[in-house]
């Protein structure tokens, strides 16, 4: 199963983007916090979709923290355009958001 709860630190919010047939979109950009100092950071996409979009782009603002419920998929990134080479990041499609600390 992909279905998971993280706590994280909201790192950017993209603001909130319409589909032609309506459907709202909030992306953010975020962080598992680290509890070790020598780990590498993960950061995630995270993408809120309909109602709930409209909330994320209102509310949570970078150094956030939230809790974030959904499903875990692997997305493809273009990392160098020149040399069209491909990476994989982890995103997240969510269904609840819980604010957890507001900074």
């Amino acid at each position: 199963m992909n279905y998971s709860i993280l706590t994280v630190k909201v790192l950017k919010n993209f603001g909130q983007s319409f589909f032609p047939d309506g459907t709202a979109l909030t992306e953010l950009t975020v962080q598992v916090p680290q509890v070790r100092k020598n780990n590498v950071k993960i950061l995630l996409q995270v993408s809120v979709w309909g109602k709930l979009s409209y909330d994320a782009a209102k509310y949570y603002k970078p150094n956030d923290y939230i809790i974030l419920e959904g499903y875990l998929s692997m997305g493809d990134i273009n990392v160098d355009r020149i040399k069209n080479l491909k990476d994989k990041q982890l995103e997240i499609s969510v269904f609840k958001i819980y604010p957890f600390l507001f900074k």
